[in-house]
């Protein structure tokens, strides 16, 4: 067993959960088994391999950036419940 029943209720504690007898036992199993993969995991020789963020190459998907023609200050204000005369207003956030 890679971790322990105190351990989990060490963690749990930190964490703040209420765990009841049967759900102790339920993640003590839980992260025993995801703790034994990872220790396999760590048996592989990913020593001439490079590092990814993704499983997939990944591109951007973006647009390119173009310039458009954008509101009005008079149309963007039209659009807001509260406004002046030039800014909008909006609840005081202390």
């Amino acid at each position: 067993m890679k971790i322990s029943r105190e351990e989990v209720e060490h963690v749990a504690h930190l964490a703040r959960l209420h765990l009841s007898e049967s759900e102790l036992q339920k993640m003590t199993e839980q992260l025993d088994t995801i703790l034994s993969y990872v220790q396999k995991l760590e048996k592989l020789n990913t020593e001439n391999l490079t590092p990814t963020t993704h499983a997939f190459s990944a591109s951007n998907a973006f647009r390119q950036d173009e310039v458009q023609a954008s509101l009005s200050q008079q149309e963007a204000l039209a659009c807001s419940p509260r406004h002046t005369e030039e800014l909008f207003q909006v609840p005081r956030v202390i």
